[in-house]
This record gives C-alpha cells, structure tokens and sequence, in this order.
C-alpha cells in the first residue's frame, strides 16, 4: 500500500467510456481522491461511494476530484455506474487492476479484494492512503477528511 508523504504512483487507467485517464492529468490542477471498490457487487462499497455523492459540492468547495476505481471490466463499470447514477469518473485498468497499482492486491488465499482510498495532492504527493481487506473498514471517511483538511493548511 502507498504511504503517505509518498509520489502518486503513474496510474493509467480507463473510463467507463474508454478514454484514458492518467493521475497525473490532474497534477497542479486539483486534489484527487481515489476510492477503489472491491466490487461493483459490494453492497458496503456502494453504501461508501454514496457517502461520496452525498459529499460531493463540500469535495468539491475543496477543489477535490473524486474518482471511483473498480476491479472489473469496462462493461461492467458502465452498468454500475449507470444504475447506481454516479456522478464520478468510473475507473478500470487496461492491462492491470487499479488495486494493484497502489498495493491493494487480494488477500485470504487470494480471494477477498482489498478496498480503500488515496488521496493526492496538487504537487503529486499522496497525502492519505488507507486499504482494508473488509470493506466495512475500508473507508476511512475521518482520515480523508483529516487529510482534505490539511490541504488547505499552508506547507
């Protein structure tokens, strides 16, 4: 898993429409905050991303981007995203699993896919990086919230 005071890892990712997506497309233009998903089945997931769409103009007033990552196909992000009416980008990744990317591999045998959250700054530096392996604590809403906090505190 990422550490915080770390660079972002150099994510290239897809959209739910295809198009790239790379994090630091973002980088001197706003924060970004990745929650990854263990699946777009994951009842609790979906109860998290909620918490997100319910906090969006407050992420937003914050100059926060939010992106969802999920560990399906392109499809099957699509769908979700559709049904569910989230209002984020919805990402997939190409050749690897955007869990991967940050560290967040499956756990138990292989079989349980970690969840969580990075939060990057403007500079490119991960400024808040929390995973669990049981979505119930994968959302630490308290240190993204520390974590936004502290970007509007001079360095």
């Amino acid at each position: 898993m990422l550490t915080t005071g770390s660079p972002a890892p150099q994510m290239v990712l897809e959209d739910t429409t295809g198009q790239t997506v790379r994090l630091s497309d973002y980088q001197g233009q706003h924060a970004v905050l990745v929650f990854f998903v263990r699946s777009t089945s994951c009842p609790v997931c979906a109860a998290h991303v909620r918490d997100l769409v319910d906090r969006a103009d407050e992420l937003a007033a914050d100059d926060v981007l939010v992106l969802i990552a999920v560990p399906e196909d392109r499809e099957t992000a699509a769908a979700w995203k559709a049904k569910r009416r989230i209002p984020f980008p919805v990402l997939t990744g190409r050749r690897e699993s955007p869990h991967e990317m940050v560290g967040l591999g499956k756990k138990v045998f292989g079989s349980l896919q970690q969840s969580g959250s990075v939060l990057v700054d403007r500079q490119g530096i991960v400024r808040h990086a929390h995973g669990a392996t049981m979505p119930t604590g994968s959302y630490d809403k308290k240190g993204i919230a520390a974590a936004i906090a502290s970007l509007r505190t001079p360095a």
